[in-house]
């Protein structure tokens, strides 16, 4: 194991409980994306109940999310409503990496806790993880 993964501790929660099926309430206008961020641990993988602010901290600055909306000119020309030429980067269900700090965030509560989401613009997508194991393997914003 690298020394950089060995800093890291693999959030072993399935992917229904890291996003949850929650509405948003809303629905993205223009070239608008929704995506849902993970919801955080309540515990560590010792058993250690985190406290509200860690919580609150690392609800807001996960960057790993999921898609769950599409505007209707989301990865289309707005001149001509065709798509991008290299197509959609993402679709709805897909696990992405968004910009930290973009798009508008609000939050909706959620059993013990709440669920974030964020309206982003189609192109502050960053990427598509191929699956939900590798998010939770390899990337370090997506364990503690």
């Amino acid at each position: 194991m690298s020394d950089f993964a060995s800093k890291f501790e693999v959030d072993g929660r399935i992917e229904s409980e890291v996003f949850p099926e929650l509405t948003p309430g809303f629905e993205p206008m223009g070239n608008r994306v929704v995506v849902q961020l993970r919801k955080p641990k309540s515990t560590s993988k010792g058993g250690i109940i985190l406290t509200q602010e860690t919580r609150a901290t690392e609800k807001y600055n996960d960057v790993i999310a999921k898609v769950i909306s599409l505007g209707p000119l989301a990865y289309k020309d707005p001149n001509t409503m065709e798509q991008w030429p290299e197509g959609p980067w993402c679709k709805v269900g897909d696990i992405v990496r968004v910009i930290k700090y973009g798009g508008d965030r609000w939050a909706v509560p959620h059993e013990d806790s709440e669920v974030v989401f964020i309206v982003l613009q189609d192109r502050e997508i960053i990427g598509k993880l191929n699956n939900f194991e590798v998010a939770r393997t390899m990337f370090p914003a997506f364990v503690s």
